[in-house]
């Protein structure tokens, strides 16, 4: 564990290292001022802070309320703080408290009492360190479980619909890069690249007739069709993963319009969950440019064109602009995730 000693007189420093210095498994690193200390503590991984409460340049509740956010900083994610004050005032030690420290001691220090202090808080941080480690792992493990679930149902769909192959993996890639670009969080974009496979999941209901039919279908065998998107969501709504909660939004919105036209709800612009919105862009543009037994595969320029046309009608005019603004990035998904008879 590494302990962290910020104090302005050097005996004061010599004597709280060498008593830290007799627990076990501890290195101890000292400060004379306060903002070097700070721009220490701000940068390096640390477990335990003793600081002294007066000092010329900045004092200890100063210190304290700079440290990774001052005040507002998680209290469950911050390690403890032990303040050493020759002050009587309650007020000092209210806001303390207040600012984040842990505990405090009065100078003279007194020896067994700084030891028996530094040793409990310690333990502590090792326990909520330990703690945080259990946890990461069992949301890591469940995060795979919920990845293979949304893997082996979009797999159940893939061997019922043959227009599937690698268009859920093209799609749900293009689906995470229009994401970054409208600057979602580094998480929100791999929740969508794993849930967009989880699109057409509806299809498992769709009959084969139908689905299989190698013209277009005619417009009572589109009914049908278009009922994936209400089968989709009913099949993933139930659960109480988050993962399976966004495919199911995803599955029943993403052939929604823009412009309200789009089914099954004939939802419009941003009542539309951004993620359905996304992955609608993301879809029709593999469709455009993959062979179905009805057309030929258009050019990656056709689509594009496609588009931009129905920018603001059809699609998203953001989801469309952060498709088209990553298109280099769009090429090489296309060039990595093709089918075995992937047209030009």
């Amino acid at each position: 564990m590494k302990v962290v000693i910020v104090d302005d007189t050097h005996i004061n420093l010599v004597l709280m290292s060498r008593l830290v210095g007799k627990l076990e498994d501890v290195e101890t690193v000292t400060f004379q001022a306060a903002r070097p200390a700070l721009d220490w503590c701000n940068s390096q991984p640390w477990d335990l802070l003793i600081i002294d409460y007066m000092m010329p340049d900045m004092n200890g509740l100063e210190l304290i309320a700079r440290l990774e956010g001052g005040v507002h900083a998680n209290a469950r994610e911050r390690p403890p703080v032990l303040m050493v004050t020759a002050s009587m005032d309650v007020e000092v030690r209210h806001r303390a408290l207040e600012n984040g420290a842990s505990d405090f001691l009065i100078k003279p220090i007194d020896k067994v009492e700084f030891l028996a202090r530094t040793r409990n808080m310690l333990q502590l941080r090792r326990a909520t360190v330990g703690l945080r480690a259990e946890v990461g792992k069992a949301t890591a493990e469940l995060r795979a479980r919920e990845q293979e679930t949304i893997m082996l149902l979009a797999r159940a769909s893939e061997y019922r619909d043959p227009e599937t192959g690698a268009h859920i993996l093209r799609m749900a890639h293009y689906s995470q890069l229009i994401a970054a670009e409208l600057g979602l969080s580094e998480q929100e974009q791999e929740d969508i690249l794993n849930a967009a496979p989880m699109h057409d999941v509806g299809k498992v209901g769709t009959p084969d007739h139908i689905l299989l039919k190698p013209g277009r279908l005619n417009e009572e065998e589109m009914i049908v069709m278009r009922q994936h998107a209400r089968m989709g969501y009913d099949i993933l709504k139930g659960s109480q993963a988050r993962m399976l909660q966004l495919a199911a939004d995803i599955a029943l919105t993403h052939h929604e319009r823009y412009d309200g036209a789009g089914y099954p709800n004939g939802r419009a612009g941003e009542d539309i969950p951004l993620a359905g919105r996304i992955v609608a862009v993301a879809d029709v543009f593999d469709a455009l440019t993959s062979r179905r037994p009805y057309k030929a595969p258009w050019t990656m320029e056709a689509a594009r064109r496609y588009l931009e046309e129905n920018s603001g009608g059809h699609f998203d005019p953001r989801c469309v602009a952060a498709l088209l603004a990553r298109w280099d990035a769009v090429r090489e998904i296309r060039a990595r995730y093709q089918d075995d008879e992937q047209g030009a």
